[in-house]
């Protein structure tokens, strides 16, 4: 009987403690962190999106929140965990991206707010200049289907080529209309251009792979996306929390330091226009 009552003691005072111990703030139900400050658990990809969360979280907790960051190396994991419950929102992704996860896996996440986008640009090769553009000069460009797209969407905003109508972001070199320096495309793997300076007149590099290479997108690219440009406004990368959880305050707070000036500053500072906040 005594161990019976014992049981029954340990096990309401388990209870209790996890009540006690879970307690919730008065902003959506969020947990409280243990200095009273209203948690905010967001799931993001490493570079650059944990690098601008860290920059933003001493900024929320004067705003009354701790924004809990963790990194994640796939592009599965973080929209799961929202989707679940478990974090609150996620940041690394693009809108077509969210799009097809929904539809592939049934979730409901919805996008809260536009970041940042890193643009594409086209830097030196054997030539030093878009002017120097001659007749038959080779171009390397990624061969996956969004990234080629880009590609020749930046190479058409530069007068370089023309594609036929309604090609847009599903464009291919198939769906060239007028080139008229008979341009040849060398399709590579995104990872490889930079290692094929020597041997294209120009290439074509997204802000990640320029950051590799040594690039600074603002003082070597010859040309890149413009930021009302029809790829950035696309891949732009976004907040997405569950569908429902759209106007909880903390989620909002969130976004509006996002886009704040001193983000936008940071991000200037520190990447060197390989990665730009985006201005709706």
């Amino acid at each position: 009987m005594k161990k019976k009552l014992l049981s029954i003691i340990l096990v309401g005072t388990l209870v209790v403690g996890a009540i006690t111990g879970c307690g919730k703030s008065a902003d959506g139900g969020k947990n409280a962190s243990a200095d009273g400050l209203k948690v905010i658990k967001i799931a993001a990809s490493t570079t650059p999106h944990a690098e601008i969360l860290n920059e933003a979280k001493p900024i929320l907790k004067k705003k009354g929140y701790d924004l809990q960051i963790t990194e994640f190396e796939d592009y599965v994991q973080p929209n799961e965990v929202v989707e679940s419950g478990e974090y609150d929102a996620n940041y690394f992704q693009h809108q077509p991206y969210l799009d097809s996860f929904n539809e592939e896996k049934s979730t409901n996440l919805v996008s809260v707010g536009k970041i940042h986008y890193e643009p594409f640009g086209i830097y030196p090769g054997t030539k030093k200049s878009l002017d120097d553009i001659a007749d038959g000069d080779r171009i390397a460009i990624p061969n996956d289907t969004t990234n080629e797209a880009r590609a020749l969407l930046l190479l058409q905003d530069n007068g370089i080529i023309k594609l036929k109508d309604g090609a847009g972001l599903t464009a291919t070199i198939n769906d060239i209309k007028e080139n008229p320096h008979n341009i040849k495309f060398d399709e590579l793997e995104a990872a490889q251009i930079a290692r094929v300076t020597g041997e294209a007149a120009y290439v074509i590099l997204n802000g990640n792979y320029a950051l590799k290479a040594g690039y600074t997108v603002s003082k070597d690219a010859l040309a890149y996306e413009s930021n009302d440009s029809e790829a950035a406004k696309t891949y732009v990368n976004i907040i997405a929390v569950k569908k429902g959880n759209e106007n909880d305050k903390g989620i909002k707070a969130l976004v509006e330091v996002l886009k704040s000036d001193d983000i936008k500053k940071f991000i200037d500072k520190k990447y060197n226009g390989a990665v730009i906040a985006f201005e709706e």
